[in-house]
């Protein structure tokens, strides 16, 4: 039995400090607001990403992806929910029609924490383990991407940020639309929205057999999130077990990110775009990596191409 305990407890130390961090940040709303929704919020996705990350930490290699979809779900579908309840738009444009009304409603508050601030401890957390849309992506068949596509794609998710602010501003500030954070008109963009998305999404899953192509090119909320998960204290780095460049973690990143080229650097894993889905600790023969602690700043984006050999000596190209 103590030979087991050790390496069970070890697997549960970040599951266990997410969850806590996310208590805190609840019980924190909640003594400043005096309303108990930041307990019930936060209490409940910090449970439930805590339950997951744990389940993914000691579940078997071949079972460790029940403990993320078991996640997905529990948190994208409570938020969804949660949206309803509220009567809330949590889009991207409910978080600007919110500020700019100055409303601190579930959408202010959840990009806050998840997309802005939170990052700096989990990074890219949210993308691997809380998304509703991944939630959805994560079942289409495309689980093992062939690279991305030749070219700086990634644009077109600033391009649909800066559209989104664009929208908002001008619906505000030219018509006097005030209705976009809360109310009814609020639910029907949050559900327009979201099967835009989701039409988007599957769309591109389908065209580029790649389940997360619409995360990769189009996506807006990426871009919040590379700014600030650079700083982030959780990122994947080496157990100190050698690498045998077999080239798995980078054939099965869902992100394409080219693993072996930061590990054998001596650095961790600092491409902004990972989601911490934990895809290439699962696949790793050899248990050469793992989820660490540490301060260190984003570097270069590291990205496999279609067509490129997957060795951990190849030449990188395709970096943003």
């Amino acid at each position: 039995m103590k030979t087991q305990s050790k390496p069970v407890f070890k697997e549960l130390i970040v599951p266990v400090i997410v969850m806590f961090a996310f208590w805190g940040i609840g019980i924190l709303g909640w003594s400043q607001s005096g309303y108990l929704q930041p307990i019930v919020m936060f209490g409940y996705i910090g449970t439930a990403i805590g339950a997951g990350l744990g389940l993914y930490g000691i579940l078997p290699k071949l079972k460790k992806p029940l403990g993320r979809r078991l996640t997905l779900f529990l948190v994208g579908a409570f938020l969804i929910a949660f949206t309803f309840v509220g009567r809330e738009n949590s889009q991207i444009e409910g978080l600007l029609f919110g500020l700019l009304a100055g409303i601190v409603q579930m959408a202010v508050i959840h990009y806050m924490i998840a997309k802005i601030f939170g990052p700096i401890l989990f990074g890219r957390l949210w993308c691997g383990w809380a998304c509703w849309t991944v939630m959805v992506l994560d079942l289409l068949p495309f689980k093992r991407p062939n690279g991305r596509l030749p070219g700086k794609w990634g644009w077109l998710r600033y391009l649909h940020f800066t559209l989104s602010i664009v929208l908002v501003l001008v619906l505000v500030l030219v018509f006097g639309f005030r209705d976009g954070a809360t109310g009814t008109f609020a639910v029907i963009w949050f559900i327009i929205g979201n099967l835009l998305y989701y039409a988007i999404s599957i769309t591109l899953a389908f065209a580029l057999k790649d389940n997360r192509a619409f995360c990769k090119y189009i996506c807006p909320v990426s871009v919040p999130l590379k700014i600030t998960s650079r700083f982030s204290l959780i990122k994947i780095g080496a157990t100190g077990k050698e690498c045998n460049d077999c080239g798995a973690c980078v054939k099965m990143c869902p992100m394409d990110v080219r693993i072996p080229e930061y590990i054998n650097n001596g650095q961790r894993v600092l491409s902004t775009e990972c989601s911490l889905c934990q895809t290439c600790i699962t696949v790793c023969a050899k248990d050469s990596l793992k989820l660490s602690f540490g301060f260190d700043l984003g570097g270069k984006d590291l990205l496999r191409e279609r067509g490129q050999m997957v060795t951990s000596s190849a030449p990188v190209v395709g970096a943003e």
